[in-house]
């Protein structure tokens, strides 16, 4: 089964990285389960030695993602924390990094509460902004952290621009392209050096898989990435490699319900007299919604609004019937969260009022279910409001 060399990117989220299992014809990549690998004789193997270094069912998703994304090389992790947490070892002692503002709330928990340990030093700036990004910039930074859109008040950066200002100053451009998925932003394309994933979101779907994935675009990094996934050993199981492998082949075809859903969504709530501000790119309300027309093949399924306090919030999510009340995102089942109690809690309350992270605030993840049986359960549940 050989993928085309022109192939169409449905056909590459279905088929790259995957050929059929040499010893039966199974056309699904199996899961191999082991710790250890037989060698043939001494210093004579068939490729793996030992299962935290190679598994081939992790190979075959790290050329899937690769494929995906358009990158050279991709690792997977066995969390997206660890994910980024592997791109910051490429820092030394001393450097210095901008970071988008509105960056995921374990991500700032990261950076902050532990890798300034290590004499590291972050710069949190509207990355939305070129200006500001530009005045963040020291001659010790090394990366541009870019998370677009930005969780959970769908910030966006002109990927572009991010990619040249960095690039003018030495640095690399790392993005976290969780919220968007590769169906509707490649930022490699744009010029980016590494994107990351928590594979645990779109790219798995299913809600049963907890993973992350660097990809990179150049072979330097990727050396060094091959040698900390080995080194540190936070690697992907076989089986959660399977499981996110599973859901690359439905990625293009989920993400359209997404798409359809979180807009509708977005719509319905933008008219709702309960409901103060609405956060989707797809609204031509959103300040950034001509970037996101242009930069973005779709709007995605996530969405946030405020309803004003945190006694009108809770009452929304304790009424909701259909919705589940949960941390997470980008499973084929609608999910709703508080993101100030849940998501960024580790973020100083001031910090989340700034950014607009407040008690009000409301975050869905739109499901493929039907939209109508979404937008009824939201009617019943703002009802009260």
């Amino acid at each position: 089964m050989t993928l085309p060399p022109n192939a169409r990117f449905d056909t590459v989220c279905l088929h790259a990285g995957q050929e059929p299992d040499p010893a039966t014809g199974a056309i699904i990549t199996p899961i191999y389960q082991t710790s250890t690998y037989v060698q043939e004789a001494l210093g004579r193997h068939k490729g793996y030695e030992y299962a935290r270094t190679q598994n081939p069912t992790r190979a075959a998703l790290e050329a899937n993602l690769a494929a995906i994304e358009g990158g050279r090389h991709a690792f997977a992790f066995a969390s997206g924390m660890a994910a980024i947490h592997a791109i910051t070892s490429l820092l030394k002692s001393g450097d210095h990094v901008v970071v988008s503002d509105n960056v995921y709330g374990g991500t700032f928990r990261l950076f902050e509460r532990v890798l300034t340990q290590y004499q590291l030093s972050f710069s949190y700036v509207d990355t939305g902004n070129l200006d500001a990004t530009a005045r963040a910039f020291t001659p010790a930074t090394k990366l541009l952290f870019v998370e677009t859109p930005s969780n959970p008040v769908m910030r966006l950066t002109d990927l572009r621009q991010a990619a040249d200002l960095a690039h003018d100053r030495g640095a690399r451009l790392v993005v976290d392209n969780t919220f968007a998925s590769p169906v509707l932003q490649q930022p490699i394309a744009f010029g980016a050096d590494l994107v990351t994933h928590s594979t645990t979101k779109y790219l798995n779907g299913h809600s049963d898989s907890v993973g992350g994935v660097v990809i990179a675009a150049h072979d330097d990094d990727a050396e060094w990435l091959k040698f900390v996934q080995n080194a540190a050993g936070a690697i992907l199981s076989p089986f959660d490699s399977w499981l996110v492998l599973r859901g690359t082949k439905t990625l293009p075809l989920r993400m359209q319900r997404h798409c359809e859903n979180g807009l509708a969504l977005a719509h319905y709530v933008d008219a709702h007299a309960a409901v103060r501000t609405v956060y989707y790119p797809g609204l031509p309300s959103h300040p950034q919604h001509d970037l996101a027309t242009r930069q973005m093949k779709g709007f995605g399924g996530m969405l946030a609004f405020d309803v004003g306090s945190l006694e009108r919030a809770r009452h929304l999510l304790n009424a909701v019937r259909l919705m589940a009340l949960a941390e997470s995102l980008g499973g084929v089942e609608t999910l709703i969260s508080h993101p100030a109690t849940m998501t960024h809690a580790s973020v100083p309350a001031d910090r989340r009022q700034a950014l607009g992270i407040t008690d009000g605030l409301v975050r869905i993840s739109a499901g493929v279910e039907h939209i109508d049986d979404l937008r009824e359960d939201l009617e019943q549940a703002l009802r009260g409001l």
